[in-house]
């Protein structure tokens, strides 16, 4: 956070990883005693963000957000040492205050006002950041006196927008107030709902008012319509949109629009796999004279990577790869070329060889004999590397968690005031297990007529509810919900056994139907660490562990305790995407879904009190 006095002010700690999925550009963090936004990243320091090398990943953003994203980076980070008052504690992600209304915590005083109307004062604290706060000097002096809190309520709009709740605008029922009032925030009783909460002036022209009064329908008539602040870029654009007040710390303040791959091998050596990875700033070297080249490697930004091989035997594989590319490969592909994350994934998986790279290294397991009739392979996925990248991010309403990810109609609020240079990504490493299932035996299953019909009813389910929302109806198709709903039923399984818990297991499912079909799923878990994880999870897939873990698998999922309303339930009656399927049953974190919980129906996969309507497994 920046104070005009001091300059930069360290406030807080927050991981790399949580700075995409949760406290993202744009989205309001709750430190101890003060709340703070993520700025835009036209205020991030890009000489401490490093860059990462991932080709698809960065095709996939310049499909999105257009071709003149030209990086992608870290989030701005130095080492810390000992000197509080280091260059490191000047490195980092820029916040400011917000909400910038603040509410004197001290019970007889309740005081609401801006942090720049001077009632507030800021203590900083160098050696303890998280003790940063706002003080108002109603009461005692210096550690006695009370620490400002911020205050309870935002008001956003769909569109992205957010602002500071209008504390006159709403006391005064939209009349102008006084110029020397002052405003006061006082709950009574120890609810603490909004119905509790009153807002009053000291005028004493108009009578206190219900924080009630603001939510709901009704709040949207009381409140003026939204004027298209974007604060986290101090920007305003036109809007007007009806707002809609919310608390602080709400989890739909901040939804992520993201893009997630896997770092695929491009080579059978390391070295050869490192230097493919950073072809792209490794080729210029390749007109210079080989000594001077040698002299340059170290220079590089991806060095640190290189440097355990030696210059000799980099610049041999450098010059390996100029012989065979001619200097001119990328994996990035042409801008009207058919663009898949999926099919590059679904190869390496599914190769018959084994793959050992720090990256990606993979094994192959006899399927059990239990599952062989329609399970085709098993690969054990010993280390994974997976980079994610935030384009964007929504309030109010979740990004629609549509078939096709990299759809570059995504609507999101911007991460700069122009269109972006380069956008935060993160990287975790980890290990899965993959499972792929036999084709033939799933494209016969497809061609039920009892799976017909229940794919008809799903269907015209999913029509209402895109139409309802606005959105155009792209159907993933049966194979995706039954896959869908086999790898739910697998994530409950593997956290009673793996040690990790349910939200830390996360599912990537691959499912195309005609030309090049794709049948799998890969459950997998990751961490920011760069050591990966600790092996629980793949264990999981030899073969005489992932026989009874499948077969307990489909046995719980026959009989869910809301049954028979879950077993029973139709999603044309309101429009759901999901068939049999509730939180008793199916429904996993939102960390470990990549469709929110929709597209999952138990009818499909196994049966169920209402009967067989279309089991794959009987």
């Amino acid at each position: 956070m920046t104070t005009p006095a001091n300059g930069p002010l360290r406030v807080g700690e927050l991981r790399p990883s949580q700075l995409l999925h949760t406290y993202g550009v744009g989205s309001v963090t709750d430190l101890p005693n003060l709340s703070t936004l993520v700025l835009g990243l036209d205020h991030w320091e890009l000489e401490r963000a490093k860059p990462l090398a991932e080709d698809r990943l960065l095709a996939a953003v310049r499909r999105r957000l257009g071709s003149q994203v030209t990086t992608l980076r870290t989030p701005p980070y130095l080492q810390e040492t000992t000197d509080p008052f280091g260059d490191w504690s000047r490195v980092g992600v820029p916040v400011a205050l917000f909400p910038r209304w603040l509410r004197c915590s001290r019970e007889q005083c309740n005081q609401l006002s801006p942090a720049v109307s001077g009632l507030f004062e800021l203590e900083e604290h160098f050696f303890r950041p998280e003790n940063t706060r706002y003080v108002h000097n109603c009461f005692g002096s210096g550690r006695r006196r009370p620490t400002a809190v911020p205050a309870r309520f935002l008001i956003a709009c769909s569109h992205g927008h957010m602002d500071d709740f209008p504390w006159q605008y709403f006391v005064h029922r939209g009349a102008d107030a006084p110029a020397e009032c002052t405003l006061t925030l006082v709950e009574r009783g120890t609810t603490g709902e909004a119905a509790n909460v009153f807002v009053q002036c000291s005028c004493g022209n108009v009578a206190a008012r219900s924080m009630a009064e603001a939510m709901g329908r009704r709040g949207e008539q009381e409140l003026p319509a939204c004027r298209g602040h974007h604060p986290h870029l101090g920007t305003f654009e036109e809007c007007g949109e009806k707002v809609r007040t919310i608390a602080l710390g709400a989890t739909n303040s901040w939804f992520a629009s993201q893009l997630r791959v896997f770092s695929l091998p491009r080579a059978e050596e390391p070295l050869a796999q490192a230097v493919r990875e950073h072809w792209g700033s490794l080729q210029l070297l390749a007109a210079v004279p080989a000594e001077a080249a040698k002299m340059l490697l170290p220079t590089q930004a991806c060095w640190p990577e290189l440097e355990p091989y030696g210059v000799d035997e980099v610049w041999k594989a450098v010059a390996e790869e100029v012989a065979v590319s001619t200097g001119t490969v990328t994996d990035e592909p042409a801008e009207d070329e058919d663009f898949d994350l999926a099919t590059p994934e679904w190869e390496a998986f599914t190769a018959p060889r084994r793959h050992e790279l720090p990256d990606f290294t993979t094994d192959h397991e006899p399927v059990p004999h239990t599952a062989s009739i329609w399970l085709d392979r098993v690969v054990l996925v010993h280390r994974l590397r997976e980079v994610s990248a935030l384009t964007g991010f929504t309030r109010i309403d979740a990004p629609e968690w549509m078939p096709q990810d990299d759809d570059p109609g995504t609507l999101a609020a911007p991460l700069t005031r122009e269109p972006p240079t380069w956008v935060p990504c993160a990287e975790l490493r980890g290990e899965g297990v993959f499972l792929a299932l036999r084709e033939e035996r799933l494209a016969q299953w497809e061609t039920r007529p009892d799976v017909i019909t229940r794919e008809r009813t799903l269907k015209a389910a999913h029509l209402r509810w895109c139409l309802a929302r606005g959105v155009e109806p792209q159907w993933p198709g049966i194979r995706y919900v039954l896959l869908h709903t086999f790898a739910h039923t697998l994530i409950r399984q593997f956290a009673l056994e793996c040690g990790y818990g349910a939200s830390g297991i996360a599912e990537r499912i691959y499912a195309r139907a005609g030309n090049r079909p794709m049948a799998g799923i890969l459950l997998y878990t990751a961490a920011p660490d760069s050591e990966g994880t600790l092996g629980g999870l793949v264990s999981l897939g030899d073969r005489d562990r992932l026989g009874p873990l499948i077969t307990q698998a489909l046995e719980e999922a026959r009989l869910c305790s809301s049954d028979p309303m879950c077993a029973e339930h139709d999603p044309r009656v309101h429009s759901r995407l999901h068939g049999a399927a509730c939180h008793a049953c199916l429904f996993a974190a939102e960390t470990s879904c990549e469709r929110g919980n929709h597209y999952l129906d138990r009818a499909l996969l196994v049966e169920t009190l209402a009967g067989d309507l279309g089991a794959f497994l009987q």
